[in-house]
Order: C-alpha cells, then sequence, then structure tokens
C-alpha cells in the first residue's frame, strides 16, 4: 500500500501542476520562478501570536464541521479517508503521503497557489477567494453528486467552501502570499481525518 501511496500522489501532484505551469510558462516565466510564482516561500508573519490562533481555530473549524457530515450524512465509503479503514499504524506512512502530497499539495497548487492567486490579480482579494472557494466547493460536491441527496451535496460544498475560503485568507492575509500556510493546515485536517479511519473512531 505504501508504494501505491506514493505512486498516487506524485501523478496526482503533476496531474493538478499542469494547467498552472502551462499559464506561468506562458504568461509569468520571465517574471518568477514557477515555485514562487505558486507562493511556494517561506511564510512572512508579522504577529506570530495572530497566526498561531488562527491556524487553530481554522483547524477546528475546518474539522468539525466535515466530521460532522462524515457522522450523520455520508456513507463512509465514498470518502477518500476510507482507504485507511481500520489499518491502525500500518496505515500512517500511506496517510502522510495522501494527506501532504495527494491532497494537501496537489489541492493548494491548484486553488490557492494558482486559482486564487490568479482570481485576485483580476478581481482583487475578497473577489478572488470567495470565486476560488466557490470552485473548490463545487468540485468536492461534484465528486459525490451521484452518491448522495442534493441537500447533502450543498452541505459538502458549503463545508469545503468555507475551507477553500479559511486557507486562501491564511495565505494571503496572514502568511504574506504563501501557500506554505494553507498546505500545513489542509495536510493536518486530512491527516486528521485519515487518522479517525485508521483507529475506526
Amino acid at each position: 500500500m505504501m508504494i501505491e501511496s506514493m505512486i498516487s500522489a506524485v501523478l496526482q501532484v503533476m496531474l493538478f501542476s499542469v494547467l498552472p505551469f502551462i499559464w506561468w510558462f506562458c504568461t509569468a516565466k520571465k517574471e518568477q520562478s514557477f515555485l514562487t510564482w505558486l507562493g511556494f516561500q517561506k511564510p512572512i508573519i508579522m504577529d506570530k501570536g495572530r497566526f498561531a490562533l488562527f491556524f487553530v481555530l481554522s483547524s477546528v473549524v475546518l474539522v468539525v464541521p466535515n466530521t460532522a457530515l462524515i457522522l450523520f450524512y455520508i456513507d463512509r465509503s465514498l470518502v477518500a479517508a476510507n482507504q485507511f479503514a481500520g489499518l491502525g499504524l500500518a496505515g500512517v506512512i500511506p496517510a502522510l503521503f495522501y494527506a501532504i502530497i495527494q491532497t494537501g499539495l496537489s489541492e493548494e497548487i491548484l486553488f490557492r497557489g494558482f486559482l486564487l492567486k490568479r482570481l485576485a490579480k483580476s478581481f482583487g482579494f475578497h473577489v478572488g477567494n470567495l470565486l476560488q472557494s466557490i470552485v473548490f466547493g463545487c468540485v468536492h460536491g461534484a465528486m459525490l453528486w451521484s452518491a448522495l441527496p442534493v441537500l447533502v451535496i450543498l452541505l459538502v460544498v458549503l463545508s469545503t467552501g468555507l475551507a477553500g475560503y479559511v486557507m486562501g485568507w491564511l495565505n494571503e492575509r496572514i502568511a504574506g502570499g504563501s501557500i506554505v500556510a494553507s498546505w500545513s493546515l489542509h495536510s493536518i485536517v486530512n491527516l486528521i481525518a485519515a487518522s479517525l479511519f485508521m483507529f475506526k473512531f
């Protein structure tokens, strides 16, 4: 399972990087490197206490509604983290690849590194962040479209859209434009979800 997790994680990062790379290559390669253009830089944190508080509160805000959805509305077999169900400690390394690379890194590259930054440049931060969070939520809802009632799909879109908005705010308003902040938060939230399945909570 570990090799499969590694391969799957790398392939997803590559897939999610194709459009951003083409866009960068055609529009910005002379201005800055691809990684800088995406926001791969050390976070610039002026107020570490504010950052820590926002990070912890964001973790709670992201974990609680999504956990409630899984517990009360969504068949657990439909959740990506279900692949770790009952594995216990044997699932730790694959779950790390899943949480940090496959979902955390790939989604942050596409949604906060590429989409948010391009939309914010065109429409300003507030509109850009709202638009990317709507797209983020809708993509997650679309993945479950055929398996869940419309009301539950709407809850999925709202909860993941909120997550996208919070992560965009964290990057651009608290961490100086670095996607490392949202990548860390996204990875922690996904690792918590995977752990709940691994240890059958």
